[in-house]
């Protein structure tokens, strides 16, 4: 949900010739011939001044990229789309040259800064266009423009405009099978104007990554883990492998009250839920339908209405959310944050709602969100400045290849970390609440963040395994939405609604498709997260369940997490882990721990259930 997280990935183009492939030697040409010139061999000394220039480039053209970028989301019109486009073909190339030139090094004995700082370099581009070839990286470059366009203008091919936003809230309050299903169909009427150009946009940043040697762009993505892209696949399976019980019963629960107010008809007692049902675009997280799941005897606490009768704005929601990072010991962020940021829908012109959190230099740091009063809002805020408080913590103190989180996962994972302290606890001494509740309502907490937290989990996982599937060929073009389904039955036991053919594009209804925003990261954060929370809870010596601590106003935790988020890239993401946690190996156990008072009540409702899908 960031902008920029590595500072190398939004160097996507204008070549740049480094001077490292050597000229011919004069001196060895004969005085009746002309020899062929003589290559050179690169060394230690011109990797290193490879790197120097790669950075002081990447400096030059840093801050006035990502202005670009900021005006054509925050202000959509044909003008400032031109101007992305243009900017980021530029850059594609700047990044297509570094990506070959870093490449060429790969043989040398180098020292380790050096060889991570090319590697990143090499794996710096989200989609790479072929070398040599500047008018498919204009190409690549306008259909992402165009691409993230349609998306957040919600128009469709035939002109007619759809609201995310208000499609989104209709899905999230109610109850009416048949306007469920509408909202839900509309805003898929978008998404197949993308096909053809997503299809192309496959085609060339293949040929990218594969002149930068690799399988496919899928291949590339996996590359970036610290260790073989096919055992961070493996990795990926072995992690969800320890949460799918949990999801099981989860989802074995929620099927069961959905059929008790819908019928057989509309939700099925049996097999995989229709997705309009689940309170969500994209049924990733099910916390809008908590209250037909709700356990017994006891409630949870709706922070909505909290928000709603303390007066909560917009602002005052990210002020909170800045006090909870100062209560650490970080400082504020600076007056700009305030100024420059997008925190409302804008009145008279488009902009992409999407929350992301932007990196614009070393001290402007901005998020662009459409905020509504809500509780998940007010989580996704802590989220969002998650990324603001990473990105400052290891631009103060590393050089500019280091920018950026131990993996994609790290970053995504932080905002979290703290939002799992947003527990009674910590409702309290912010005064949303005036008493915590008793053990009575800690079923209903934990059902509340289950339907969020653990609800996402195999949407997270699915999503790259679609993409890493159209990236290697295995789904063709006229497989690209039998594929997305597929999966989504799969791994999540959730169904279409309605029929759907190849001459719809349901996956570019995620904005994360057309904005070519990996996906992988989501479903690192979420196993990282507890993981954090878990140890972070143990040095501030909670000793109460997991899921009553809150790491609120404890300066030591501070010292611990900025300690991490200062290591940046600098090491690989096992070395960022090992200093949080003790371990180097994710484990999602501390899910498990999360959650157990849970999992023992979900599998006491499902006794009588036929489970599965």
């Amino acid at each position: 949900m960031t902008f920029i997280k590595s500072t190398t990935s939004i160097f996507v183009a204008s070549a740049l010739t480094l001077g490292l492939t050597a000229c011919g030697d004069e001196s060895a040409t004969s005085s009746k011939t002309t020899s062929a010139p003589v290559q050179q061999k690169l060394t230690a000394e011109d990797a290193k001044a490879f790197i120097a220039k790669a950075e002081k480039t990447f400096a030059e053209q840093y801050e006035y990229a990502a202005k670009v970028a900021w005006v054509s989301q925050t202000f959509i019109t044909e003008d400032t789309q031109y101007l992305e486009a243009k900017s980021s073909e530029e850059l594609k190339l700047i990044g297509i040259e570094f990506a070959n030139g870093a490449a060429k090094f790969k043989d040398l004995d180098l020292d380790y800064d050096t060889k991570r700082k090319l590697d990143m370099l090499r794996l710096g581009l989200t989609l790479p266009a072929p070398a040599d070839a500047p008018d498919l990286a204009a190409e690549l470059a306008q259909i992402e423009s165009k691409l993230s366009a349609i998306y957040g203008s919600g128009e469709a091919a035939d002109g007619k405009k759809y609201d995310l936003i208000k499609l989104s809230r209709t899905l999230s309050t109610s109850d009416d099978p048949e306007e469920l299903l509408n909202a839900w169909v509309d805003w898929r009427k978008v998404s197949p104007a993308m096909k053809d150009k997503y299809v192309r946009l496959v085609e060339i940043a293949n040929q990218g990554a594969q002149d930068l040697g690799f399988k496919d762009v899928g291949a590339m993505w996996r590359s970036k883990y610290d260790m073989d892209p096919d055992a961070f696949a493996a990795e990926m399976d072995r992690v969800w492998d320890q949460v799918k019980p949990l999801y099981d019963a989860l989802h074995c629960h929620v099927r069961a009250k959905l059929n008790d107010k819908y019928g057989d008809e509309v939700a099925p007692v049996q097999g995989e839920i229709p997705a309009h049902l689940l309170g969500n675009m994209w049924a990733q997280t099910w916390g809008n339908v908590y209250d037909l799941v709700a356990p017994e005897g006891g409630s949870g606490i709706d922070v909505t209405e909290k928000l709603l009768e303390n007066d909560y704005t917009p602002v005052k929601m990210v002020e909170q959310a800045e006090s909870f990072f100062t209560s650490l010991g970080f400082e504020p962020l600076p007056e700009t944050f305030w100024t420059r940021s997008m925190f409302e829908k804008p009145v008279d012109h488009d902009a992409v709602c999407h929350a992301s959190a932007w990196d614009m230099s070393e001290t402007d740091y901005r998020i662009k969100m459409c905020i509504q009063t809500t509780g998940e809002e007010f989580n996704v805020i802590h989220h969002e400045l998650g990324h603001n408080f990473y990105q400052r913590a290891y631009n103060q103190v590393q050089p500019l290849l280091y920018r950026g989180s131990a993996n994609d996962g790290f970053h995504e994972a932080i905002g979290d970390t703290v939002a799992l302290s947003i527990t009674p606890k910590y409702l309290k001494e912010i005064g949303l609440i005036e008493q915590e509740p008793d053990a009575s309502g800690d079923l209903p907490f934990l059902m509340r963040m289950a339907m969020d937290k653990v609800a996402f989990l195999p949407f997270g996982l699915m999503v790259d395994k679609w993409r890493w599937q159209v990236f290697s060929g295995e789904l063709k073009p006229d497989q690209y939405n039998e594929g997305w389904w597929k999966l989504r039955e799969q791994y999540q036991g959730v169904k279409a609604p309605v029929l759907r053919t190849e001459n719809d594009f349901d996956p570019g209804a995620k904005y994360h498709i057309p904005a070519n925003t990996p996906y992988s990261r989501y479903f690192l954060a979420h196993i990282l997260q507890f993981q954090f929370h878990r140890e972070l809870c143990n040095i501030a010596g909670e000793t109460g369940p997991l899921h009553r601590c809150s790491i609120y106003n404890n300066k030591e935790v501070g010292k611990k997490l900025n300690a991490m988020l200062e290591m940046g890239t600098s090491k690989p993401w096992q070395d960022a882990l090992e200093a949080m946690t003790g371990s180097r190996d994710m484990d999602a156990t501390a899910v498990i721990d999360y959650f157990a008072p849970l999992k023992t009540w979900l599998d006491e409702q499902n006794a009588n259930r036929q489970c599965g899908w």
